[in-house]
């Protein structure tokens, strides 16, 4: 299965704005706008490579999201 990771926004906050604010990175897999954790996320939210998992370009992370993700690629 493949990963990437989503961003949920801080409150108030969208993809559509100049400079959105990033509350934090979840895991979702590719394609789906739902975290590992459960949570709704916008599908037009940016993502990025699940690769950016652990480098702080993955910072925020969802921490119930990592502890999943690593569950479930090990």
């Amino acid at each position: 299965m493949d990963y990437e990771m989503r961003a949920e926004y801080a409150e108030g906050s969208s993809p559509g704005e100049q400079d959105p604010q990033l509350e934090v990175w979840h895991i979702t897999r590719v394609g789906e706008a739902m975290g590992l954790c459960g949570r709704d996320l916008l599908p037009s939210a940016v993502t990025q490579s699940s690769d950016a998992w652990g480098t702080p370009a993955g910072q925020p992370l969802c921490h119930s999201c990592g502890a999943l993700y690593l569950h479930q690629v090990r």
